[in-house]
């Protein structure tokens, strides 16, 4: 006997931040649907791991600042704890600088990044230039440019080389925090914060579940997985678009829908813990933050959630990680331990536990922390991206209207793709009743 095929409103791939988000709204809204995750756990980009001494970590996203609202308001309702990231006392640069220079270097490097953001996306005089194009025609001192390079690679984990100059402004615009992005994590991890958003959901959520194609139907879609398959109305493919252009379509997708998705590319990031028995940058008047300007794409910040707890967070992103992730373990642990004695002194070599999450060629991801354009060109994407294609919506945090590459940007995503799925729900239901 034939098993009946599953039915629902919606359909939801992907159980980040921006599929559980839609699924609350939908929730909210009384709209059937059930959400897909390929992984064994939520979160996509957010994720926590035990560490080497069984302390929880999160091991990806972690940070916020109260200038991310819909983030800020998550943390405050399900009554999670904020601790202020350690700020004080002076942050050292590498090579090393004068406190004078090394702050007037930082400044130069933020004057270059405001330059770059009252240039016009659409200005014609910046069509198809890189930004290392642009950052080559500057003024600027070598060691300015180097940090600006050092702080974009870093923050985007992708080369300048390859990224327009349009893209990276249209994205820093829609980045509109005034206090410091690594203001606050969240002591029982970020990571925390999406479970208890997926326990609101029960059964609905579905791990393990990858999705291998969706399928178009006058009536709705079809969704298939390897466990079976779903019929819905409608589908929201709520993961990043390097990850939905893999996804297969029957009828092939629009070419000009099918080629937006395919000019995006993931960043390359490895993100490190490291434990110490006590946090002695501090007592050295030093506030745990470093900046390699020689070393492009690395940095470290204090991340103690208290005195017993003493730790750095060191972040290796775009071309260095590439780089970095072929030594190995044992000489990538070396090369870290050795950049942080360098550049904090012998105590840096006395670790507890030294764990890292190497994000490149993430499965599920395609890697972290974001997907850029890479396609000069592509000045459209995301705008066709987001009409999609009838019942096929998409969303992600790339192309959020604010925060886009940040968890922020990754729940504004999913309530505004689940307001427009639950709009088109209504005008179809008023249409059939109408009898037009």
């Amino acid at each position: 006997m034939k098993t009946a095929l599953e039915r629902t409103d919606v359909v939801i791939i992907g159980a980040g931040f921006t599929g559980l988000s839609a699924a609350l709204e939908l929730k909210q809204a009384g709209v059937n649907f059930v959400l897909f995750e390929a992984r064994d756990r939520v979160g996509g980009r957010v994720e926590s791991r035990q560490n080497g001494l069984g302390e929880r970590v999160d091991s990806g996203g972690q940070f916020l600042c109260q200038d991310m609202p819909e983030l800020m308001a998550l943390v405050r309702v399900r009554g999670k704890t904020l601790v202020e990231a350690y700020e004080e006392g002076e942050f050292v640069t590498q090579p090393p600088m004068s406190s004078g220079e090394a702050e007037r270097t930082y400044f130069s490097s933020m004057a270059i990044r405001d330059r770059m953001n009252r240039i016009a996306p659409d200005d014609p005089a910046i069509a198809g230039l890189t930004v290392a194009a642009w950052l080559d025609r500057q003024d600027d001192s070598e060691s300015s440019k180097s940090a600006f390079r050092s702080m974009i690679e870093g923050l985007w984990c992708q080369a300048l080389d390859g990224l327009p100059l349009w893209h990276l402004i249209d994205n820093d615009r829609r980045i509109t925090n005034e206090v410091s992005e690594l203001q606050y994590f969240v002591r029982e991890t970020m990571h925390s914060l999406a479970d208890d958003l997926a326990s609101d959901l029960g059964g609905r959520v579905r791990l393990g579940m990858a999705v291998t194609g969706i399928e178009r139907g006058a009536e709705g879609v079809r969704i298939d997985t390897a466990a079976g398959s779903v019929e819905a109305r409608s589908v929201l493919v709520a993961v990043p678009p390097v990850m939905a252009a893999k996804i297969a379509h029957a009828p092939p997708l629009p070419p000009a829908l099918a080629k937006a998705l395919g000019v995006w590319r993931s960043g390359t990031v490895i993100k490190v813990l490291v434990r110490y028995a006590t946090a002695f940058w501090r007592t050295k008047g030093l506030s745990g933050m470093v900046m390699w300007r020689d070393l492009h794409g690395l940095f470290a910040c204090d991340v103690g959630k208290d005195e017993d707890h003493p730790a750095l967070v060191v972040f290796i992103g775009g071309p260095l990680a590439i780089r970095w992730r072929g030594l190995g373990d044992i000489a990538l642990r070396a090369e870290i331990i050795r950049q942080l004695t360098a550049a904090l002194g012998g105590e840096a070599a006395d670790i507890l536990d030294l764990s890292y999450r190497d994000w490149s060629d993430d499965t599920w991801s395609g890697g972290g922390y974001s997907d850029l354009i890479v396609d000069a060109g592509a000045t459209d994407a995301e705008r066709t991206i987001l009409a999609g294609a009838g019942s096929v919506h998409f969303a992600s945090s790339e192309l959020s209207p604010s925060f886009p590459g940040y968890i922020e940007g990754a729940i504004v995503a999913g309530r505004i793709a689940a307001r427009k799925i639950i709009a088109d729900l209504q005008s179809d239901i008023a249409t059939k009743a109408s009898g037009s």
